[in-house]
């Protein structure tokens, strides 16, 4: 793990705070960080003691999603984005994750946080899966976990715009999460943290495990359908110009 961009503490007995913070790439999904993230979560699923996990980002950024370089090797048929997958960490992690997302969430990187037990949004953040963007269908099972977290109507509507919404404007439009100012993200997901401390590991274990069987069951299926996907679209030389072009807009 590169404790330079991912760092972990034990900010109370039982809860841990897992922080990414390369702040060169924004914390984007490099090879670095998703090396970093899964050594991470490979620890704190080992270690006995733990009991509940707020993860989070720096100041206004969450997780940028995928590199310029990781979507142009996908395009070019060189990859695929299940080759590093970090999006189902949180999923696997045998304790309750909170992704308390202070920062913006953009494309792999939102995916990433809406597998997460509990997600806590920030008003003045940007949230968004901008895959079609690019002219691609989206990955990072990002098709089952949006719809399933946000609804049918609005998950299916910012995957097919792309467009971006800002936390206040998922507030109005009845996301299920708690959306507070970026100042209090923190406190509210340790409010949760605390809550689930000082219940028994193993049952907590044996619980999440349970309530997530649904999306366990189903995640594989559905990452098989986007690969196919992506094969149908993201081969395209429009999708090339896309992301030369557009990239970081």
């Amino acid at each position: 793990m590169k404790q330079s961009i991912v760092q972990m503490n034990e900010i109370e007995p039982g809860i841990i705070l897992l922080q990414m913070e390369d702040r060169e790439h924004k914390n984007m999904l490099t090879p670095d960080m998703t090396a970093s993230l899964q050594a991470a979560f490979r620890l704190i699923g080992a270690d006995t003691r733990y009991r509940a996990v707020i993860w989070t980002g720096y100041d206004s950024y969450f997780s940028s999603g995928g590199t310029k370089e990781g979507l142009l090797s996908i395009h070019a048929g060189q990859a695929v984005f299940t080759d590093a997958s970090v999006f189902q960490l949180s999923l696997e992690c045998p304790v309750p994750v909170i992704a308390a997302m202070q920062g913006h969430a953009i494309g792999g990187g939102l995916s990433m946080g809406l597998f997460a037990d509990f997600v806590v949004l920030s008003r003045e953040s940007v949230y968004t899966a901008n895959y079609m963007k690019y002219g691609f269908t989206p990955g990072m099972g990002a098709t089952f976990i949006m719809p399933y977290k946000l609804g049918y109507s609005l998950g299916s509507e910012m995957l097919l715009t792309g467009n971006a919404y800002r936390g206040g404007e998922l507030e109005r439009r009845g996301v299920p999460f708690s959306v507070v100012p970026r100042g209090d993200v923190l406190a509210e997901a340790l409010e949760l943290a605390r809550n689930m401390a000082l219940k028994p590991r193993a049952s907590l274990v044996t619980l999440k495990h349970h309530l997530t069987r649904t999306i366990r069951e189903q995640l594989s299926e559905v990452i098989q359908q986007e690969i196919v996907m992506h094969e149908q679209t993201i081969h395209q030389a429009e999708v090339k110009e896309r992301i030369t072009h557009l990239f970081g807009n």
